[in-house]
């Protein structure tokens, strides 16, 4: 009774013990937080059966038992694909993080696995090639980009469907882009061509002293949200405009920048000595932009005041742009008047508690009648 006891016993512990083995994959996260990169462990683990154990150390080669455990195993780690790095509000702090791909490597794994069963252990480990994102957390830090910088908002609320569409467009083109230290940021040349061809429809642009269509009408919401963002970074302008006349979705008054290509670009100079690091977002619910600056600390402490608005002027007479929707002798209000004014923001830079340098940004609107369509063959578009 004893003996048996024993042998018992004995075959227990031999089974639990090989119901304990596993297949293990480690590997390291890099990650940007508070302006610094740190690193935490990946860790993860498949179970393999004891009677899938057990056949394979009677063989002494794999049994076919575990066929399955590595084809899903495989399918897993297939699965995760190389993630370029990114930034990411996290409960108020900015956490860049990035993901490693993997692919299995599954004969150096087989050996691992069977060498391990004969050898009577209780783990083998897993073999991945590993596919690293062009953009990573450690190309950041290697460029400095390590901490967030400014950020600048806009909203596009009320936008027909082409503006929003033309906005989102634009918007998504310089999502994800760095500015070179000492490189002068050129709106016109990184968003490219506008028509069509690269996803832009028609929209209302100012033109003529009254509203056009034209591919891309809105793009300016994208160019008054990026500078302000650099704005705020305390980047120095070397091409700025403001609109024709005032335009609510640009308000506060005179902090916006109107492109118009080639003759209306916005270009704005890094003199921060590292890279900068941009990134956008929306809100379609909401219908509001943002872009977020990232890069190195400078120190900088910047302040924009509030538009002081000046020399108001009266609206001008109403001008008639065609509508095909519009019935002949009807009209349709598409744009409001507005008075002609002139607007100065000033902006202070500090650094260290000092002030090492003070701007303005001024902008002079001309009076703008209201808008109206008409009926293309109405004989208002003449006058």
């Amino acid at each position: 009774m004893k003996r048996l006891t024993c042998t018992l016993t004995l075959a227990l512990v031999a089974s639990a013990h090989a119901a304990d083995f596993k297949l293990i994959l480690k590997d390291e996260a890099s990650s940007i937080q508070k302006g610094e990169v740190k690193t935490t462990a990946i860790v993860k683990s498949w179970a393999v059966p004891a009677e899938a154990v057990g056949a394979t150390r009677k063989a002494g080669r794999l049994s076919t038992t575990l066929t399955p455990i590595l084809d899903g195993m495989e399918r897993t780690i297939n699965a995760r694909q190389a993630k370029p790095a990114v930034f990411r509000n996290v409960k108020g702090n900015w956490v860049a993080t990035d993901q490693t791909g993997w692919t299995l490597d599954r004969s150096a794994t087989k050996a691992n696995l069977l060498k391990a069963i004969l050898a009577d252990k209780d783990t083998a480990q897993v073999e991945v090639k590993r596919t690293q994102p062009g953009r990573s957390v450690k190309v950041l830090a290697q460029r400095g980009v390590l901490w967030h910088v400014a950020t600048g908002q806009s909203s596009y609320a009320g936008s027909p469907d082409f503006r929003e569409k033309n906005v989102l467009v634009g918007a998504s083109k310089l999502d994800n882009f760095f500015i070179a230290p000492g490189h002068e940021f050129n709106f016109n040349e990184e968003i490219g061509q506008i028509d069509a061809s690269t996803g832009f429809v028609k929209g209302f642009v100012i033109s003529g002293g009254t509203l056009t269509k034209e591919d891309g009408g809105g793009i300016c919401q994208v160019s008054t949200t990026i500078f302000r963002a650099l704005y705020q970074a305390g980047l120095p302008i070397t091409e700025r405009h403001e609109h024709s006349h005032r335009v609510t979705y640009y308000d506060p008054v005179g902090y916006e920048a109107t492109v118009y290509a080639p003759g209306k670009n916005l270009r704005m100079k890094n003199d921060t000595g590292k890279h900068l690091f941009i990134q956008a977002s929306w809100d379609t619910a909401r219908q509001t932009l943002r872009f977020d600056v990232f890069g190195a600390n400078t120190g900088r402490d910047v302040t924009i005041s509030r538009p002081v608005v000046t020399d108001f002027k009266a609206p001008a007479d109403p001008s008639y742009s065609p509508d095909d929707r519009v019935a002949p002798g009807g009209r349709r209000l598409l744009d409001q008047p507005m008075q002609g004014m002139t607007s100065v923001i000033t902006r202070t830079i500090k650094a260290g508690g000092k002030t090492i340098s003070t701007d303005t940004l001024k902008s002079v609107y001309k009076p703008w009648g209201a808008v109206y369509g008409v009926n293309p063959a109405d004989p208002r578009l003449k006058q």
